[in-house]
């Protein structure tokens, strides 16, 4: 009769296990995706922030619109008369544009921080939730490994009745159910975990290259409000003085340019530099820095560097090594009314160096054998459009170093040029 009844509930225990086998293989928990966990939002972002300019903010401009509302207003001042007024309003608008791009990325780092801030505590609680996680599942992994594959069979015979036997069916059913939850769980905490640390990883970078950006935005501010005091001080406040500074640099720039002209062009050369007991001889159309613009202006060293070049080779014949590089990297040396005109006194290399007006033959002749610069006019008018460096010589028999010239080292000064069309004389104090 036991024998029966175990063969009856075996019958019943297959037609089950058919049913729920069936229905275990089509209940397959999908494979998660990745949430979208990204961090909200500040409440207040830099298009909303009021600006702290005042033309800005008296015109309800926002932080982020800011640098584009003064770049428009520069580029309206820049196509007026040049004037003293001009120019300064100009800069005043150059140095609220670059205070307005400091306030926009210090707006942007806050809300980077913010951001930052948010999807590390969600690193953080996506961590713990993980490794429990992790740990339920490991044990389970145990559990059901040390159960074997025999529980079927196990529950068919300790079972009472058939009643008995569904109730424990339909629990290794939950158990099972409950198991492939979990492993959906764990599959999602590593995938919001991942998201949140591309997240984080992508704002770190961003927080960098703002950061970098501020410094530079501020350093720009310095040069600015440098260039402005630098004005005022040329010019002492004068418009007069301003369009006299302002004639005689155009001038001589202008002078550059038609010498230029006049050889030809400026085309670039290669191996030019040389150095010896006097110093080094530098080429104005080198390789090495002719298309290089002069302190960010629309003049070139190949074309428009033969003071700069001169001034670099005098200093070296002083012991400072320095290259046209140098000079140009900085923005002091140059003229605040005209960018590209080289001042009389500049530093370059740790030194400072200064051109005052002096005689060729005495200068070159002297103790020190001190050379001399000289502007020379190759069209004939009034105003140098070329300099050289004289190195020795007198009586109208020079030998000099001629930035422009291929190789113009320590060659014939009356071989290229006339002695009448020297238009300055300058030596070198340092």
């Amino acid at each position: 009769m036991v024998t029966v009844k175990k063969i009856f509930f075996i019958i019943i225990f297959l037609t089950f296990l058919s049913f729920f086998s069936v229905s275990f293989v089509h209940a397959d928990t999908p494979t998660p995706t990745p949430t979208d966990s990204s961090a909200p939002a500040p409440t207040q972002s830099a298009s909303d922030t009021k600006s702290s300019i005042s033309d800005c903010a008296n015109n309800n401009v926002s932080v982020a619109d800011c640098p584009s509302y003064l770049q428009n207003k520069i580029s309206n001042l820049q196509g007026q008369a040049q004037t003293l007024s001009s120019q300064i309003s100009v800069m005043d608008d150059q140095i609220k544009l670059t205070q307005s791009r400091i306030d926009s990325t210090k707006a942007q780092i806050a809300q980077l921080t913010q951001g930052i801030a948010i999807a590390g505590n969600k690193m953080k609680n996506l961590e713990g939730s993980l490794t429990n996680v992790s740990k339920v599942l490991i044990n389970r992994i145990i559990a059901t490994y040390q159960a074997g594959l025999n529980n079927q069979v196990d529950v068919l015979l300790s079972s009472n009745d058939i009643s008995d036997l569904v109730t424990r069916e339909n629990y290794l059913r939950l158990v099972q159910q409950h198991d492939r939850e979990l492993i959906y769980d764990t599959q999602a905490a590593k995938n919001d975990y991942s998201n949140q640390k591309q997240i984080f990883q992508t704002q770190k970078q961003q927080m960098q290259a703002l950061q970098t950006q501020l410094v530079s935005y501020t350093d720009q501010l310095n040069q600015q409000e440098s260039d402005k005091k630098k004005l005022l001080a040329d010019t002492q406040g004068s418009e007069q003085n301003y369009e006299h500074l302002l004639a005689q640099a155009q001038q001589q720039l202008a002078g550059f340019q038609n010498f230029t002209q006049l050889q030809g062009g400026a085309s670039l050369l290669g191996n030019q530099t040389t150095c010896d007991s006097w110093g080094c001889y530098y080429n104005q159309r080198d390789s090495q820095w002719g298309d290089i613009a002069i302190n960010h202006s629309g003049y070139s060293i190949a074309e428009d560097g033969c003071l700069m070049t001169s001034m670099a080779m005098v200093m070296t014949h002083y012991g400072t090594k320095v290259t046209p590089l140098d000079i140009n990297a900085n923005p002091d040396n140059f003229a605040s009314y005209a960018p590209a005109y080289l001042r009389y006194t500049i530093s370059a290399g740790g030194a400072t160096a200064s051109r005052v007006s002096a005689d060729i033959d005495s200068t070159l002749n002297d103790s020190n054998h001190d050379p001399v610069i000289v502007g020379i006019s190759y069209d004939g008018g009034p105003i140098p459009d070329h300099f050289v460096v004289l190195v020795s010589g007198s009586n109208g028999n020079y030998t000099m170093n001629d930035p422009f010239v291929p190789n113009g080292h320590d060659i014939s000064f009356t071989d290229h040029y006339s002695i009448g069309s020297i238009r300055e004389i300058d030596k070198v104090e340092m």
